[in-house]
C-alpha cells in the first residue's frame, strides 16, 4: 500500500493506531483490492477518497491557463497531482487527530518534498515519519530487489516484477516511468511499457478532428465534429481527450530533468488529453491576449512551473503567481479546432468573441486604419540602437 499511512501515536508506541489513505486521481486500480491489502497490513481504518473531479478543476486547470510545462518539455503530471493528495492527507489526519503522517517517497526523490511541503503548509504542528530516510530502513532495503523479497517472502503483492522493473506513477492526467532499467538513459523504453498511449505507427489512419471551447482560459466543451460527440464537465472532458489522445499516440516525452533536491533523472511520460489541451490552449491565449500582457504572464508560467515541480503548490508566491495568471485569462475565450493524428496535434483553425486579430488591418489587399508611411519612423527609431551598436564597434576595430 504505497500511499501515506497515519498514525496517532509515535511509530515505537506499544500500541499505534494505522490510518490508510488511497486516492483515486483516476489511475487504472482495484480499489477495493487496496483496501483488503491495508486491513490485512494493519490499517484500523481505510480512506479511499475519489479526487478526479477536484484534481481536474483546481490543479489541472490553473496549470493548464498557465501553459505550465517543466523545462521545456514535462506537463507535470506527477508534480500537480501531489498536493491534490497530500491536502486529502491533512484533512482526514486532522479529522482523525493523527499528530504524524507518513508517505513512501523516496529519499533522492521529489515527492518527498511535494508532499511534506503540503503537509507543514497546512498542518504546521504535524510529524512526518518518512521510511527512506530512516537509516534502519534504507539499510535493510537497499533496492527494489530486497523490497520484491520481502513482499513475496510475507505475502504482499506489488505491481513490480522483475519482468516490468520500473517505477511507475499513474494519475488522470499521464503515467509517469522512471528507475530500474530506465536509469540508463541510453536505454531505449522497452515497447510494452507504455499503457496510456498506443504506438503512432500502429494508430488509426484517419485523424479525429475535436473543437475545444474556452472561457477564462478553461476547456467548457468538447465535441467531435465527425461524430457529434460532446463533453461539457471538467472531468469529461479530460477523459475524453485522454481517450482520442492515446488512441494517436499523442503525448510521449523520454527526457532526462533536474530534480529540485540536486540531481538529474531519466523520466518517460505519457500525457495525451494534456498534450492536445496544451496545443489548444496556446492557440486562443494567443489569439486573444495582448502581446506585453503574454509575455509576462509566459514569465510567471515559467515561475509556476518552478513551483509546482518543486513542492511550494501552498507557499504565497505562487499563490500569488497563481492569482496573476487567473487574471490573465479573462479574455481567453473561442473555439479551437483541431486534428489528432498518428502522435500530433494539428491546428486548423479558431474564432473568438474576444478576439485580437483585425483581419482588415492585417490584410495585404487591403490598407485598413494603417499608414504603411508610418514603417518608417518605426524603423528608424529601432535602428538608433543598432547604430549606435556599429559605431562602438567600428572605434573598437580602429583601436586594434
Amino acid at each position: 500500500f504505497k500511499t501515506p499511512l497515519f498514525s496517532q501515536r509515535l511509530i515505537n508506541n506499544i500500541n499505534p493506531r494505522f490510518i490508510a489513505l488511497k486516492a483515486n486521481i483516476g489511475q487504472d486500480e482495484d480499489f477495493d483490492a487496496a483496501r483488503k491489502k491495508a486491513e490485512k497490513l494493519g490499517a484500523e481504518k481505510v480512506f479511499i477518497e475519489d479526487l478526479r473531479s477536484e484534481f481536474v478543476q483546481e490543479f489541472i486547470w490553473p496549470a493548464l491557463q498557465a501553459n505550465a510545462v517543466y523545462e521545456d518539455r514535462y506537463l507535470l503530471g506527477t508534480s500537480i497531482a501531489r498536493p491534490c493528495i497530500a491536502r486529502r492527507q491533512v484533512q482526514i489526519a486532522r479529522r482523525e487527530g493523527a499528530q504524524y503522517v507518513s508517505h513512501g517517497a523516496t529519499g533522492k526523490g521529489n515527492d518527498q518534498i511535494r508532499f511534506e511541503l503540503t503537509c507543514y503548509a497546512l498542518y504546521p504542528q504535524v510529524q512526518i515519519i518518512a521510511p527512506w530516510r530512516i537509516p534502519e530502513f534504507y539499510s535493510r532495503f537497499r533496492g527494489r530487489t530486497d523490497l520484491m523479497e520481502y513482499a513475496e517472502k510475507h505475502g504482499i503483492p506489488v505491481p513490480v516484477t522483475p519482468k516490468a522493473p520500473w517505477s511507475m506513477d499513474a494519475n488522470l492526467m499521464h503515467i509517469s516511468y522512471e528507475s530500474g532499467i530506465l536509469e540508463n538513459p541510453k536505454n531505449h523504453a522497452p515497447p510494452d511499457l507504455y499503457q496510456m498511449t498506443k504506438n503512432p505507427e500502429d494508430s488509426p489512419n484517419e485523424p479525429d478532428v475535436l473543437e475545444i471551447h474556452f472561457a477564462k482560459g478553461v476547456p467548457v466543451k468538447v465535441r467531435h465534429v465527425k461524430e457529434g460527440t460532446c463533453k461539457e464537465t471538467p472531468l469529461e472532458i479530460f477523459c475524453y481527450l485522454n481517450e482520442i489522445g492515446g488512441k494517436h499516440g499523442v503525448g510521449r516525452i523520454d527526457i532526462v530533468e533536474n530534480r529540485f533536491i540536486g540531481m538529474k533523472s531519466r523520466g518517460i511520460y505519457e500525457t495525451p488529453g494534456g498534450t492536445i489541451l496544451l496545443h489548444a490552449h496556446l492557440d486562443i491565449e494567443t489569439f486573444t491576449m495582448d502581446r506585453e500582457v503574454r509575455k509576462i504572464k509566459q514569465s510567471l508560467g515559467i515561475k509556476f512551473s518552478e513551483f509546482i515541480y518543486n513542492g511550494f503548490w501552498y507557499s504565497p508566491e505562487c499563490d500569488f503567481v497563481r492569482h496573476c495568471i487567473d487574471k490573465s485569462q479573462e479574455s481567453v475565450e473561442g473555439c479551437v479546432q483541431l486534428s489528432v493524428f498518428k502522435g500530433q496535434v494539428y491546428i486548423l483553425g479558431r474564432e473568438s468573441p474576444k478576439s485580437l486579430y483585425n483581419e482588415e488591418l492585417v490584410s495585404m489587399d487591403v490598407q485598413g486604419d494603417y499608414d504603411p508611411c508610418d514603417a518608417s519612423g518605426f524603423i528608424r527609431i529601432n535602428a538608433v540602437r543598432l547604430r549606435e551598436h556599429n559605431r562602438l564597434q567600428g572605434a573598437a576595430q580602429k583601436k586594434l
